[in-house]
Parts: structure tokens; sequence; C-alpha cells
């Protein structure tokens, strides 16, 4: 089994090692190319633990960063964690196969959604650098639990700081939004859901390109704007909603 000592020497000292059964070997010649991020959705960190260690809930993932910033490393990285399930990314159903998971202690939507505290925005900021330093993953395959299954998660959620990871050179952002910035939107006209469609496909999200709104549409908008419009989440494909996904798609490597 894959050695859980130290074998990744990380740029922070809260870590702690608290190994998990629950994992796997990575297909032969399969690469790491994704970062996929979670909220636990548990009531605190203890039991959040405990189910990601039970042999019997079949679930893991490679870290855990509690609110006070510790992180503890369940699965090694060479190994395949039991993180995203069902999912699928850029035109591909192997998530677990070539990402790395990282879950972030938060009660989640059922027991009390709240913003992600510093101390532990802090620690994944520099877990994740530190990630993508050993792999070469790069910013569109950087993601929410949400928006590799859409139709069944909602983490990390509308109050997680991804404009924050932009700036530190994690993942991507909008360019011509700011938090509290505003872009014009004359000339956008009517919004035309092919183009939305099209648009959050070259993105990576798994939808098919139909012409007709639908409940699949509705529910991969809502994790689209989870992630990149958090201030307005409601499943519309609105001006803004399209102003940031043309942004978007036109940002570096897109599938």
């Amino acid at each position: 089994s894959p050695d859980q000592a130290t074998r990744h020497p990380l740029s922070f000292s809260a870590m702690q090692d608290l190994p998990s059964p629950n994992f796997d070997p990575r297909p032969q010649g399969t690469g790491i190319d994704m970062l996929v991020i979670h909220y636990t959705g548990m009531e605190n960190a203890a039991d959040a633990l405990a189910r990601l260690r039970d042999p019997k809930a079949k679930v893991s993932a490679h870290y855990v960063i509690d609110e006070e910033g510790t992180v503890s490393r369940l699965v090694d990285e060479s190994a395949r964690a039991w993180h995203a399930g069902t999912a699928a990314w850029q035109g591909q159903s192997n998530i677990n196969e070539r990402s790395i998971g990282i879950e972030l202690v938060n009660p989640g939507h059922e027991f009390g959604y709240r913003p992600f505290p510093e101390a532990q925005m802090s620690a994944l900021i520099d877990l994740s650098l530190d990630i993508l330093a050993r792999h070469p993953i790069p910013p569109e395959n950087i993601v929410g639990h949400a928006d590799v299954a859409p139709t069944r998660k909602q983490d990390p959620g509308e109050l997680f700081d991804w404009a924050r990871l932009a700036r530190a050179g994690i993942g991507r952002w909008p360019e011509s939004w700011q938090e509290e910035g505003h872009l014009s939107l004359a000339g956008l006209g009517p919004v035309d859901i092919a183009e939305a469609q099209s648009l959050l496909a070259r993105i990576g999200y798994n939808i098919q390109v139909t012409g007709h709104g639908d409940a699949h549409l509705a529910k991969v908008l809502t994790a689209f704007q989870r992630h990149f419009r958090p201030g307005k989440v409601d499943g519309i494909a609105d001006s803004e909603t399209l102003a940031r996904l043309r942004d978007l798609a036109d940002q570096g490597k897109t599938a």
C-alpha cells in the first residue's frame, strides 16, 4: 500500500497523518490533472473524519482541513481516494482516478452552512500550491464537487471564496469581473440557450447542446453560479451569467 508517512513535505506545519483504509491504486499510467474541493457537510470535524476513515462508508479524501487550519492527510496522493462519486468533467468520468480531493470541514447546506474561516482558507491555499508544484493540474481543472456532480452536490458552495484562490494562482475567475465590480451588459441581447449550453460544455460541465432549457440545465447553471457568480445563485441563464460564461470560455485551454 502507498506510504502514508511524510512522502510530500508541505509548506506549513499544521499537518497530521490520519490514514484511511478507503483507497485503491490509481490505474497504471493515469496522471493527476484535477483538484476537487469539497465541504464535509457534517455537523463537526470529528464526525467527518470518522466517516472518511470508516471502511463501511467507502468514502475518503486525500486531505481534510478543519476550521482551525489543521490539515489531515488520509490518503497518499499516489493512491485513488473515493471522493467524487458519479461525476464528469471535460468529457471524462474517471474523476477519482485522475484527481486529488480536499475536504473542508463545514456543516454544509444541511446543517448550517457558514463562511470558511481565514485559517482554513490560508491552509487550503498553502496545500493547493504545494499540490500544484508536484502535479501538472491546469487552472480549468481546479473545481468544486458541484462542478463535476451538479445534479447531486452543492459543495463547496456559494460562500467559498473562489476569487481569492484564483488571485493566489489556484484555478480561474472571470477576468472581467471583480468581487465588487461590474461589467456592462449592453449589447448582449436575449440569452441564447444553445450558446449557454455550448459555453458550459467548453468550460468542462457535463451538458448537451439542445437549445432548450430544462431541469438539468438549471442544475448545471446553479453549479456554475455557485462557483463563478456566487452573489446570485438561481439557475437562470441571465445576461450576467452568459457574460461570465463567455469570459471563462475564452480563457486558456478549453474542452
